[in-house]
């Protein structure tokens, strides 16, 4: 059975004014596959996940060039609203909303979408925290703060609010680098769990880890893609010098 493409990006760039921080990518991701970003700060990771909902145009003086298609359809051409709808993303700092309980910060997308149905939204907000492995630990508890979490928690609770809303691509920018090694376990587990439903594109700065949940991994350099394969090609066989650099400590 051939492998259908999620996302199909072909010769982006990306700027910030005139610093060009994306140099003439391209790259196809597989659906329900997770696909790793590696490489050393600054080299683009974040900015290129931006792009593919758009947020990087939020940011004053950015700019796109080149395609980008999400189920064969132009990024450019969509709502943003509606495609950050279907491409979820989750940051580096685990960000619930500070004034909601936890039942709120999981249900805020649904409420946005028009639902109001008070059944339906529990079965929904459950749903988005089992689905987070969140449940158990919270079930009790859906009306207090958020913030009351710890941060590893916190992190699985952003990750439901982003299910809540059924997104087809979820994007994960170093989700993990503020936790502890417990809370990290539990997230690439989950990761591990999700893939089979969503298509993952996860930013990392710990090979360890790209090399643990990722089905394929992509190493940026200086805004250029060195190497792009099936992850355990790049980590024990790379084509490239600078990708064996890399992963071996030479530097970064």
């Amino acid at each position: 059975m051939t492998e259908k493409i999620a996302v199909e990006v072909e010769k982006l760039n990306a700027y910030f004014g005139a610093l060009r921080a994306i140099k003439d990518v391209s790259l196809d991701v597989l659906e329900k596959k997770v696909t790793a970003l590696i490489g050393p700060s600054g080299c683009g990771k974040s900015t290129f996940i931006r792009c593919l909902n758009r947020m990087h145009e939020v940011t004053p003086k950015a700019r796109m060039e080149g395609k980008i298609l999400i189920h064969g359809e132009d990024v450019m051409e969509r709502d943003p609203v509606l495609l950050r709808r279907d491409v979820g993303m989750v940051f580096q700092k685990p960000q619930p909303f500070p004034s909601m309980s936890i039942f709120d910060n999981v249900a805020a997308g649904l409420r946005l979408n028009g639902m109001r149905n008070k059944a339906v939204l529990a079965e929904q907000v459950e749903k988005s925290l089992r689905d987070s492995a969140l449940w158990d630990e919270v079930k009790d508890n859906l009306d207090k703060p958020g913030t009351s979490l710890s941060g590893g928690q916190q992190q699985r609770l952003c990750i439901a609010r982003a299910l809540a809303v059924r997104p087809s691509v979820l994007l994960l920018d170093e989700p993990c680098s503020a936790l502890d090694p417990i809370s990290t376990a539990k997230i690439e587990e989950l990761i591990l769990e999700l893939k089979s439903g969503y298509t993952i594109v996860i930013v990392t700065h710990n090979m360890q880890q790209a090399a643990r949940v990722s089905d394929f991994t992509a190493f940026l350099l200086l805004g250029e893609m060195i190497e792009y394969g099936v992850t355990s090609r790049i980590f024990t066989n790379p084509g490239n010098k600078k990708t064996e650099d890399y992963i071996t400590g030479r530097f970064g």
